[in-house]
C-alpha cells in the first residue's frame, strides 16, 4: 500500500493511504489525547485539527490527510495549552476527562477564527463533541474563558 506524507504537530510523517488516522496517531505516533470513543465520527473524542478545521480522526484515512497539517493537543504551544487547561479546570468543564481533548480541539478551531465568540458560537463549535459528565454549559464557559485568556496573552505580547 502506498505511503502518504503529512505533518503532525509540526513533524513530517508517513501513513499508509488506507490506514485509519486515529489508529496511526495512537499506535505509531503515541499521541494519546486522541481518543477512540465511537470509531464512527459521532462523538468527537478523536477530534484533531486538519489544516485548521476540527475533524474526526476516526473518519480519516492516510489518503485524506496527504499533504495536510494535523494538530493534536500535544502539538499546542505550551502557553496556549496552559490557557485551555486553566480555563477548563476553573470552569469545572472536566470530570472524567475523556472528551476534554476533543472539546479543546473544537474550542481552538473556533478561537483561531473567532477570537471573541458569543456563547452561541461556542455552543455551535462543540456541537460534534459528546460529553456524558459535565453537560455543555461549563464547556461553553471554559471556551469563552480561554478566549479571554488568549486575548490577554496577545495584548501582553503586543505591548513588548
Amino acid at each position: 500500500m502506498a505511503l502518504r506524507t503529512f505533518t503532525v504537530n509540526g513533524r513530517e510523517a508517513a501513513i499508509e493511504e488506507g490506514r485509519n488516522l486515529l489508529d496511526w496517531l495512537r499506535r505509531e505516533a503515541r499521541l494519546t489525547s486522541v481518543k477512540n470513543g465511537c470509531a464512527e465520527g459521532a462523538c468527537g473524542a478523536c477530534m484533531v485539527l486538519v489544516d485548521g478545521r476540527a475533524m474526526n480522526a476516526c473518519a480519516l484515512s492516510g489518503a485524506k490527510v496527504a499533504g495536510k497539517r494535523v494538530l493534536t493537543v500535544e502539538g499546542f504551544p505550551p502557553e496556549e495549552l496552559a490557557a485551555y487547561e486553566r480555563a477548563f479546570a476553573e470552569a469545572g468543564a472536566v470530570q472524567c476527562g475523556f472528551c476534554t481533548p476533543g472539546m479543546v480541539i473544537s474550542a481552538k478551531a473556533l478561537l483561531d477564527k473567532t477570537p471573541d465568540p458569543t456563547p452561541e458560537e461556542a455552543r455551535k463549535a462543540i456541537r460534534r463533541n459528546i460529553c456524558r459528565c459535565t453537560g455543555y454549559a461549563k464547556i461553553v464557559d471554559a471556551t469563552l474563558a480561554a478566549a479571554k485568556e488568549r486575548a490577554g496573552d496577545e495584548e501582553e505580547g503586543g505591548e513588548a
